[in-house]
């Protein structure tokens, strides 16, 4: 059995989500995915968006955007000498306290 990842997302207005991607140093877009959300807070924040899918989805979700390559427990930014993002969401998972989105799977 897979166990789902954490998937950083960013919420719209609107309440969209939507996958935040990463960049390879070719350029290359590649997804984001974590095996922990202590993984995942520590390399993107203590406010990321976050939400749990299954590798299957993760990369259904990523093929219409022409994205076919995921990166697991990727380095956090600052040890590549960049900045992390800022956020002033809430940390956790979306939807804390609401019914799960549908996406989650």
């Amino acid at each position: 059995m897979t166990h789902p990842y954490f998937v950083p997302v960013r919420e719209s207005k609107a309440g969209t989500l939507s996958l935040q991607t990463g960049r390879m140093i070719s350029g290359d877009r590649v997804g984001l995915a974590f095996t922990s959300e202590a993984s995942l807070l520590m390399t993107l924040g203590p406010s990321q968006q976050w939400i749990r899918l299954a590798p299957g989805a993760l990369r259904a979700m990523l093929a219409p955007l022409g994205v076919s390559c995921v990166r697991v427990d990727p380095r956090p930014a600052a040890e590549l000498g960049a900045g992390g993002p800022s956020s002033q969401r809430l940390p956790g998972p979306v939807g804390a306290g609401r019914p799960a989105p549908h996406l989650v799977g």
